[in-house]
């Protein structure tokens, strides 16, 4: 944002220019003052004798022409804040400091400027200032809603929101598309990737863990698209899963007992359906003792267990060397003595490194998949495993998957944008050359209601699971026993 600016005529403080703003350049922004000619109140009082069509014409324009003046005396007063103050000193100070020298530098601009701003405007144009400087700029407000679970800009002009599972357009606009590029550059270099023309791609986070994704032009057309997934502040728990009717109490017992009995478990279900969600509920009864080892892309699990390695990949530099890839992390977590892996999507080749650490001595891993069904996510890995090149007969590579999977939990987004764990489905065994499975736990459509919400129970098959053995070995029969009905 600031890179193409220099910070000439810097004061010895190092924050601000002690030199005014000169009135050298005053009278050539005079003609951007067109605050007395927008809202003109002299002339209206001089109107009075004229017909009453003419206060009745005025007042349609007045609004746009008031946001649009406002919008020109922010770029006017932002480019003149760039010139008075010593970025570089900027960021040495804290954020509160930062905002209390830029709203003072502020408030001088609009005075010497002789902008008439109300005590609204003049607030607002403040605090966009500030979020512009130390934020995301337009996007802040929308990143400090805690009801968002998505943030979709579409070009400079069409910021979109999932909110409640419905989309919607918002007012949010940015100035232009460099002041968006500049925004997603800010997101990117804060975890040490890159966004430009050569590298139009990337994939990163927020602070607070939100996955971020950045394509830039020329590919794509009508200006950067930014895709913010956001997390709660408040890490859910498969409790409150239940209480948003997720899932049955039951259902959440049953994945809890699958979880600290040490299952291997993939998680499937499309975008957006709640994947990340449900595996970080799931993590919460891992033992303390455990050591956990993370793999993501970008990483974006919240676990609370102690004694975590969070690993991250890495792309290709300027010159196209330094890539680690999925593959590498986990053939790499091999070697750290890990007791779980956990991977945050498998995506290609990395499935089979996966399977034989799970075959291997390290149950109780997980990861997720997308898949809109438990059969199609287990055609999902053994494509991704083709994937990697391993020349394995159709039988040998389902073997391998029936051995190292336990248990896959489908979720799903319904159409009335409400997420449910439609499928809790245990891996037999084999059948031929069909990996045999069945299902534990599913979700019944009943009816849909007036307002649109579908209704349904989620109900327990009935059938006795294969990891019985297992639950019993970690004192755990019961439970299983009564979240299947089985008591």
């Amino acid at each position: 944002m600031f890179g193409k600016r220099g910070t000439a005529g810097q004061g010895q403080n190092g924050t601000r220019n002690s030199v005014s703003m000169d009135q050298s350049r005053a009278p050539s922004q005079e003609p951007k003052q067109p605050v007395d000619g927008e809202q003109p109140t002299q002339p209206v009082a001089n109107a009075q004798p004229a017909t009453n069509e003419n206060p009745v014409k005025a007042e349609p324009l007045r609004k746009p022409v008031a946001k649009e003046r406002l919008q020109e005396v922010k770029v006017g007063i932002f480019n003149d804040l760039i010139e008075a103050v010593d970025l570089a000193g900027l960021s040495k100070l804290s954020d509160e400091s930062v905002r209390e020298e830029i709203s003072d530098i502020v408030s001088e601009i609009i005075s010497m400027r002789d902008l008439v701003l109300t005590t609204q405007e003049h607030t607002q144009v403040i605090d966009d200032i500030c979020n512009d400087v130390l934020g995301l700029g337009p996007l802040e407000p929308l990143i400090a809603r805690d009801d968002i679970a998505d943030i979709m800009v579409n070009g400079p002009d069409k910021v979109y929101i999932e909110s409640k599972g419905k989309i919607e357009l918002t007012g949010v606009k940015f100035r232009d598309n460099a002041q968006l590029m500049n925004i997603c550059q800010r997101i990117v270099t804060a975890v040490g990737r890159r966004v430009d023309e050569a590298s139009p791609i990337c994939d990163a986070r927020l602070m607070d863990g939100s996955r971020v994704n950045v394509i830039a032009p020329p590919l794509a057309i009508d200006g950067a698209a930014l895709t913010i997934r956001k997390f709660s502040q408040d890490k859910l728990s498969l409790d409150d899963l239940v209480n948003f009717g997720s899932i049955s109490k039951e259902g959440a017992e049953l994945l809890e007992v699958a979880s600290a009995s040490r299952c291997n478990i993939l998680i499937s279900g499309g975008t957006g359906s709640g994947k990340t969600t449900l595996l970080n509920c799931m993590t919460d009864y891992i033992e303390p003792g455990e050591r956990v080892i993370t793999c993501e892309d970008a990483a974006e699990l919240q676990l609370k267990n102690p004694h975590v390695v969070r690993l991250e990949t890495r792309p290709p530099n300027l010159e196209g060397a330094g890539q680690i890839t999925m593959t590498d992390l986990v053939k790499n977590c091999l070697r750290m003595r890990p007791e779980r892996i956990i991977v945050g999507e498998v995506r290609g080749p990395e499935a089979f490194d996966l399977l034989q650490a799970m075959n291997t001595g390290h149950d109780g891993s997980m990861g997720t998949v997308h898949a809109n069904n438990p059969r199609e996510a287990l055609s999902r890995v053994e494509n991704m495993i083709a994937m990697g090149g391993f020349n394995l007969p159709a039988r040998a590579m389902r073997e391998q998957i029936a051995s190292s999977i336990n248990v896959i939990v489908q979720a799903s987004r319904l159409r009335d944008g409400s997420r449910k764990i439609t499928h809790v489905t245990e891996i037999v065994g084999m059948e031929g050359e069909t990996v045999t499975l069945q299902d534990l736990l599913t979700f019944d459509f009943l009816a849909e209601s007036e307002d649109g919400k579908i209704q349904g129970e989620h109900k327990a098959t009935g059938v006795k699971p294969k990891f019985w053995d297992r639950a019993r070995y970690f004192g755990l029969e019961a439970k299983l026993a009564n979240a299947l009905g089985l008591t």
